[in-house]
């Protein structure tokens, strides 16, 4: 009856006590451990402008070999506090939330490091490219931010849609229209002519591009818009009317662009409209295009800091090991 006592206490013991500080069956330390798909109202200034709008938080802290797990019920709480100090009473830029949150996680949860991200749908209100009527377009806002006790990295970054025009399909396009207005009796010069005037069909992608900017320098998301949007063949709005559709098929068709243009010259416009911006800071760029004659998608990205880009961009050889975005924060 005695072993019997002792065992139940032993039990109850187990199951009431700090089960996550307990030491883990198999004893490996976990890279990342935490929550996401947390939804919360938020609010963000831009500039000017100021919003209340949805966002999803994903935190995540390092977990030692001799921990079990992480108090994730308390994650929520944490946000909660975090928010209703900060946010409720000053508006924050949506990166600066994000340290905010990273460091009281560090604090609270006396973890090495955290790691947040907030994803916050932001409404821009835009003028269709003709009409100019008021339309409202919606985007992303990314704030990404990693804390020790030490110090904190963030990262403020923007996704953003458009419209890519295959370049491929529209040389295919081109010779074969060639070909027919020789066929039909004109000469070379003409045919040069009006392959030059006319837009040349070609198959159409919307795309997703995203573009991440680490860096303790204050940037405006809007500006990163537009420079993800200028990276495509052309901008895609809420509300068209018939000339506007006009300007941006045709506006698409004149600058076709693949995947790999996309990311690239988001990189090389973000380098030339922050010229400030650190040797040590960093810049990822990706871009998804959605496939309409193929039944699959196709993506290109890349990532590196401010000098390993600039260094390839002025004539250099690629740098043999491109710093990732997990690498930058660590750092």
């Amino acid at each position: 009856m005695r072993i019997l006592r002792r065992d139940m206490s032993e039990l109850r013991q187990r199951f009431t006590g700090d089960v996550q500080a307990s030491t883990p069956d198999v004893p490996l330390a976990l890279s990342r451990a935490g929550v996401t798909g947390v939804h919360k109202a938020i609010r963000i200034r831009r500039g000017s402008s100021e919003t209340v709008m949805a966002a999803e938080i994903e935190c995540t802290v390092d977990l030692d070999r001799a921990q079990k797990g992480v108090h994730m019920s308390r994650f929520p709480e944490l946000f909660d506090e975090a928010i209703d100090e900060v946010v409720l009473g000053e508006a924050l830029l949506v990166e600066a939330l994000a340290e905010h949150i990273a460091r009281h996680i560090v604090e609270r949860q006396r973890a090495l490091r955290a790691e947040v991200k907030i994803t916050a749908h932001w409404p821009m209100r835009r003028t269709t490219p003709v009409t100019r009527l008021q339309t409202q377009e919606m985007v992303s806002l990314v704030g990404i931010a990693a804390a020790s006790a030490e110090r904190t990295r963030r990262v403020v970054g923007v996704e953003a849609t458009g419209i890519n025009a295959c370049p491929c399909a529209q040389g295919l396009v081109r010779d074969s229209a060639a070909g027919r207005l020789l066929e039909a009796g004109f000469d070379g010069a003409d045919v040069e002519r009006i392959l030059e005037l006319v837009p040349l069909a070609t198959h159409n992608q919307r795309g997703r591009g995203t573009l991440y900017v680490g860096t303790a320098q204050e940037l405006n998301a809007e500006d990163l818009v537009r420079l993800v949007e200028g990276s495509m063949s052309a901008p895609v709005y809420e509300l068209l009317k018939r000339p506007d559709e006009l300007f941006v098929v045709e506006h698409a068709h004149l600058q076709p662009r693949f995947v790999e243009d996309s990311v690239r010259l988001a990189l090389a416009g973000a380098l030339e409209a922050h010229p400030l911006l650190d040797a040590a800071d960093f810049l990822f760029s990706r871009q998804v295009n959605l496939e309409t004659i193929h039944d699959h998608d196709v993506l290109a990205e890349r990532w590196g800091t401010v000098s390993e880009l600039r260094a390839e961009l002025d004539g250099g050889e690629a740098a043999r090991h491109q710093t990732t975005l997990a690498e930058w924060l660590a750092a």
